[in-house]
């Protein structure tokens, strides 16, 4: 694990998609944090202490979903598969499959298996997965906060966790999506999917895959910075907001009562799946909302220890 010193620093944007906004400043303690994803070898071994199956490895409970047919209950998980041709960016389930079988084991699903990717981030965990491989660790999820502020690896003021270039000497600095999304991924960086932890610079603090490779897990409930602000203010306070804790689980579901009643938490990061001319969250005050019964093929976690 790597140390993050205490300190403050300006968390969101005001130049990119507005749930990041308003930028704000954050002051928070000292904390550990791993310095890569969890990979395959690291949750096999969990797996293997405690016998947990995943979400995607077990049925779903029809009373979650009173409207589901039988048939999409059963184990199963999203998976990315690429068209075979140009068809636009309107419509993403056009490229991301239910697909029975699916899971951490199996990422594309019946007959793909994670022979050889060891030292690949573990997928398809959802976040009580986490939850529990972080639990049997002895160790937490991360906080937004403090997931972003290791993220940025004590720069400041820039757009990427790296500086202002995407691809700075034109090299990939992380794993993300090269050419035309989403039928053709050119590769540039060297990898179709997920890739070796490591296999790209260190940011600021030594941390590994911060930005790109695979999404990761926070224990923030999700709603827009602006809520969090008002709050703050309302509050009384000025200035710098104390180790930011987001929304309440209720919170979460308002923000998007459009998608559902499933309580969603804040994911960070982007995966190799971002491409500039579809997803460009592959920056640190980039942010997503995940349902927590969710699990895809690019969706991960790390853990941290706070002192």
């Amino acid at each position: 694990m790597v140390w993050i010193p205490p300190g403050d620093f300006l968390m969101g944007s005001d130049h990119h998609y507005p749930e990041e906004s308003p930028a704000h400043r954050v002051a928070l303690e000292g904390f550990w944090i791993d310095r890569a994803p969890v990979t395959n070898a690291q949750f096999r071994k969990f797996v293997k202490a405690t016998g947990h199956a995943t979400v995607a490895e077990r049925p779903a409970d029809p009373a979650a979903y009173p409207d589901a047919l039988p048939e999409r209950l059963a184990p199963a998980s999203i998976v990315f598969v690429p068209p075979p041709g140009p068809i636009g960016t309107g419509d993403p389930y056009r490229w991301w499959q239910y697909r029975p079988g699916a899971n951490w084991r199996h990422p594309e699903g019946p007959g793909s298996s994670i022979k050889q990717r060891d030292h690949h981030p573990v997928v398809h965990v959802a976040h009580a997965d986490a939850l529990a491989y972080a639990a049997w660790a002895g160790k937490q999820l991360p906080s937004e906060a403090e997931w972003e502020r290791a993220a940025w690896g004590g720069l400041e003021g820039a757009e990427f966790a790296w500086g202002e270039e995407l691809h700075p000497g034109g090299r990939p600095m992380a794993n993300t999506f090269q050419g035309d999304f989403p039928h053709h991924n050119s590769r540039l960086d060297g990898w179709e999917r997920t890739s070796p932890v490591g296999s790209f610079p260190p940011n600021g603090y030594g941390l590994l895959d911060m930005i790109g490779n695979v999404w990761e897990w926070t224990d923030d409930w999700y709603a827009g910075h602006a809520a969090t602000v008002q709050a703050h203010k309302q509050a009384g306070g000025c200035c710098t907001i104390e180790s930011p804790r987001g929304a309440s689980r209720q919170e979460s579901i308002d923000t998007a009562s459009q998608h559902g009643s499933i309580p969603r938490k804040v994911v960070k990061g982007g995966s190799f799946l971002c491409a500039p001319s579809y997803c460009r969250r592959y920056r640190p005050a980039a942010r997503m909302a995940q349902g927590i019964d969710t699990s895809t093929c690019h969706m991960g976690f790390r853990c941290i220890v706070r002192s």
